[in-house]
């Protein structure tokens, strides 16, 4: 491990803003936090929204500087790439923020029956091979349903049309409410001041000429998800120039 991230993975654990639970703490079992969120670590009783995947947090920070009257916390596994978010909003005395390093499995041991508002996913890695590690498969949308309050969103933006069609045919073959759907956000000029916040990952593909995707759902109900039956070769990524790493 490089010096860098041995100085980074040290500043973490001064920052308050940044919870890295143990998988003790997380593992068949509530870790403190959980339904307290607001009390204990926001001091305020706004909604909370999750980002899942949120890397470097560009897309939690933003959000909550253009909406203050919510709380935001990122989530992600990669304790280097959450030290930015974690560092800014620190330097920036953003009390809306706070990182999680946790891994997405574990959510339901972090976070209370509706106690979230509203979910984000912005560019997560599509695994074209493998759909059950997609962070919109049934499997995780199961779990997300638990935490989200009644009539609770789920925004996903992509620059996977795969990603973008297949959550949009998950939704579809279960009956969800689809709020929206637009593949192209930019083409169309959807991008508003909640959809025009650009991430690293976002500017790489839009200099490429890769249309951005936007879809918005709720997980109202409680009928068991179903992976649908579908095609995804006309949704493969033909680019391969920049990686989620």
């Amino acid at each position: 491990m490089g010096k860098g991230k041995l100085k980074k993975f040290r500043e973490n654990e001064t920052f308050s803003c940044l919870v890295q639970p143990t998988t003790e703490e997380v593992l068949h079992k509530d870790h403190p936090l959980k339904g307290a969120w607001n009390q204990q670590m926001f001091h305020n009783d706004h909604p909370i929204v999750l980002e899942l995947g949120c890397g470097k947090g560009e897309y939690t920070t933003a959000l909550a500087e253009r909406f203050p009257d919510k709380n935001y916390i990122g989530i992600d596994i990669k304790g280097a790439r959450l030290w930015k978010g974690a560092k800014y909003a620190t330097q920036h005395e953003m009390g809306n923020v706070a990182f999680v390093r946790t891994r997405i499995e574990f959510i339901e041991s972090l976070f209370a029956p509706e106690e979230i508002a509203e979910i984000w996913i912005t560019f997560a890695d599509p695994q074209e091979r493998k759909p059950r590690k997609r962070l919109t498969h049934p499997r995780f949308l199961e779990s997300y349903r638990k935490l989200l309050s009644p009539g609770g969103i789920v925004h996903l933006k992509t620059d996977s049309r795969l990603l973008h069609h297949f959550t949009l045919e998950v939704a579809r073959c279960n009956g969800l409410e689809v709020l929206e759907h637009n593949e192209d956000i930019y083409g169309t000029g959807r991008a508003d001041e909640l959809l025009s916040i650009q991430t690293f990952y976002e500017k790489n593909f839009l200099a490429q000429g890769i249309p951005i995707t936007y879809l918005a759902f709720r997980l109202d109900g409680d009928a068991p998800l179903a992976e649908p039956e579908w095609d995804q070769q006309p949704y493969e990524q033909t680019y391969k120039t920049l990686t989620r790493s």
